[in-house]
């Protein structure tokens, strides 16, 4: 049963009150209409609660801006562009990228552009830059909860070169502060594939700010390189601003749940309000933390993956890289929500150590 505004809801007095559920709570399809978004699909979930977010619908799926109450979440960026645009080559996945809440980072590889086995791989892998098909959407009372829902399928492939396809579900409900994230990837191909996922979490102000702390439990943190290494110690606090901050990676190697869950959150201790990444550590065991601290590129990220964020070309060497069968499919979970107020940041900090093993 749903809460809204301090009080329970049974769908029957919703019925009453309302002349349509879109009055209170609902998913409303648009198009974007200026510069290089123009055209790009996408679709706003309000939940009722003051939990507002953005799906792409031509970017796999991905989530774009969020808040609650007014309250940002993401951090955003105005390279955001709809996928014709899209260059694979080098770095130049970061000027059609435009932040938002969730970016989907693979499928057979994420990282640094390198080259394996002859291919050139540019930054973060293709999957992002790629619309999906067969879009849904669902709006129901199922029971005694509203059910808001959306889904479709994003295919990376080519001839002569991998074949697999994303099949993503979002789904919230009325009065939620949350939305899970269920993905499938299946290899649709006839020859073992290289599968490598990173899920980029991006975090921005007011949820980052130097007021915030990154709250996780972990059993280690090494840095990737030099300039993360300056910074040990104080990955899980966040300075002001700073035009020349060179960005920093730690790789954390997080403490799972007896529940088999990962828990991480990064919480504004002055605003009371903060935000959560909660997901299934079986098929994604690896967490890293992306701190950039730069003016205007303020924006940490959480990402947890399938592989270390190493070269393609050093996990096939060293026989760990991550590949599917043809035919094999592999699913993964991921919860993305907010926390508001003192009561529900003590709660998520409890549950970390009661879950905890």
């Amino acid at each position: 049963m749903p809460i809204l505004w301090g009080t329970h809801y049974t769908p029957d007095e919703l019925r009453r009150k309302t002349g349509a559920m879109a009055q209170i709570a609902g998913i409303y399809l648009s198009e974007l209409s200026e510069g290089k978004a123009r055209g790009l699909r996408t679709a706003e979930v309000h939940t009722g609660s003051g939990f507002r977010f953005q799906v792409f619908l031509d970017r796999a799926l991905d989530i774009g801006a969020a808040e609650f109450g007014g309250i940002p979440i993401a951090w955003l960026s105005p390279s955001l562009s709809a996928p014709e645009f899209y260059d694979p080559q080098g770095t130049a996945w970061d000027r059609t990228w435009g932040g938002g809440w969730m970016s989907t980072c693979g499928l057979t590889h994420f990282g640094q552009p390198e080259i394996d086995q002859g291919e050139q791989l540019g930054t973060h892998g293709r999957i992002a830059h790629l619309r999906a098909e067969k879009t849904w959407v669902r709006e129901e009372w199922v029971d005694d909860d509203y059910l808001l829902q959306l889904g479709g399928q994003t295919r990376q492939m080519a001839p002569f070169a991998e074949h697999l396809l994303l099949t993503r579900t979002i789904t919230t409900k009325l009065g939620s502060s949350s939305l899970l994230v269920e993905d499938v990837v299946t290899n649709e191909g006839f020859r073992p594939t290289p599968h490598m996922l990173l899920y980029h979490c991006n975090f921005g102000f007011p949820v980052v700010s130097p007021d915030s702390e990154l709250l996780l439990n972990c059993e280690s943190t090494r840095p990737r390189d030099a300039a993360a290494a300056a910074g040990s110690g104080q990955e899980r606090r966040f300075e002001e601003p700073d035009p020349d901050y060179p960005e920093q990676v730690f790789f954390h190697l997080p403490k799972t749940g007896v529940d088999g869950l990962v828990r991480a959150a990064i919480v504004n201790r002055t605003l009371n309000f903060g935000a959560f990444v909660r997901y299934r550590a079986a098929e994604l065991p690896r967490f890293a933390e992306w701190k950039m601290m730069g003016a205007s590129d303020y924006v940490v990220a959480l990402e947890p993956a399938n592989q270390w964020e190493t070269p393609r070309s050093q996990l096939r060497e060293e026989g760990k890289l991550r590949y599917l069968a043809p035919g094999e499919s592999v699913h993964y979970r991921l919860e993305l929500g907010v926390l508001s107020g003192a009561d529900a940041i003590a709660k998520f900090e409890s549950d970390m150590t009661a879950f905890a093993e």
